[in-house]
């Protein structure tokens, strides 16, 4: 882990020049460039506000808020799209930079450094404008808010290690990217973004307590909806498993560094 440290730090510059170039990429050839960075995810806060707010009228059970529920649908969906894109990148990372693998000499462990950078940027950008929502209508939840940072920062570590065993596993098995595909979309109705945990009947709340992101998205929507600090106990337990599937994923990286350049 030390010397990966030291590579990432030696390669600052490539990695940040990497993460810009991303950004630069993205909108190049539009006409309002950088502006769709702000646009997309504004358009999709005023959507689920105006669809279940104002037109269905849709109430929580237990929360006053007109903006009840399109909160809870946000904390939601905002956060599972960092954790998909997150995974999703770093699955195709090595295939994705196949010509830059086979072209430059840098540290491998740069790409899953890129894609945490670049995820978050974009994400830090669309969150700031939920956060500001939330202030303009009178949500914000308070100090308590804060909580957030290391439910992120525990969300972080188990996309990261997540996404890099299938991202080894990728480069020499592709079926793996398209199997994760499908497993992607019925692992987001197994988690509570849209329904609440409490409408689903005892044993199938025992089932969706299982997946690891169920903590991460009741976390955050406790924090946002209801102003409630998280259930560390069971964050803890997603943090041991994100540590556990980093380790893996660093084991399995460092086994098969010099074979995926062959691979590709």
């Amino acid at each position: 882990m030390p010397t990966y440290l030291t590579e990432i730090y030696r390669f600052r510059g490539f990695i940040l020049g990497s993460v810009k170039r991303e950004f630069a990429s993205r909108y190049r050839n539009s006409m309002l460039g950088a502006s769709w960075l702000v646009l997309q995810p504004l358009a999709q806060i005023l959507v689920y506000t105006l669809i279940f707010a104002n037109v269905m009228r849709t109430r929580m059970a237990g929360v006053e808020s007109t903006f009840g529920y399109s909160i809870y649908l946000c904390a939601g969906v905002l956060t599972w799209g960092l954790f998909t894109e997150i995974v999703g990148r770093c699955q195709n990372m090595f295939i994705d930079n196949a010509n830059l693998l086979k072209k430059l000499s840098f540290p491998r462990i740069a790409l899953p450094v890129t894609v945490v950078l670049s995820a978050c940027a974009g994400f830090a950008i669309i969150f700031g404008l939920f956060t500001g929502f939330l202030v303009i209508s009178g949500n914000f939840p308070g100090l308590v808010y804060f909580w957030l940072i290391p439910v992120l920062l525990v969300q972080l570590i188990f996309a990261v290690g997540l996404g890099m065993n299938l991202g080894v596993l990728n480069v020499f098995f592709r079926d793996v990217g398209q199997l994760f595909m499908i497993v992607l979309q019925f692992w987001f109705w197994l988690t509570p973004i849209v329904y609440p945990l409490s409408t689903l009947p005892a044993w199938a709340q025992k089932l969706v307590l299982l997946n690891p992101m169920t903590p991460i998205t009741l976390a955050y929507q406790g924090i946002l909806v209801h102003g409630t600090a998280p259930s560390w106990h069971r964050i803890g337990a997603v943090l041991v498993l994100g540590l556990l599937l980093c380790w893996s994923g660093l084991l399995l990286f460092r086994k098969r560094a010099g074979e995926i350049v062959d691979e590709l």
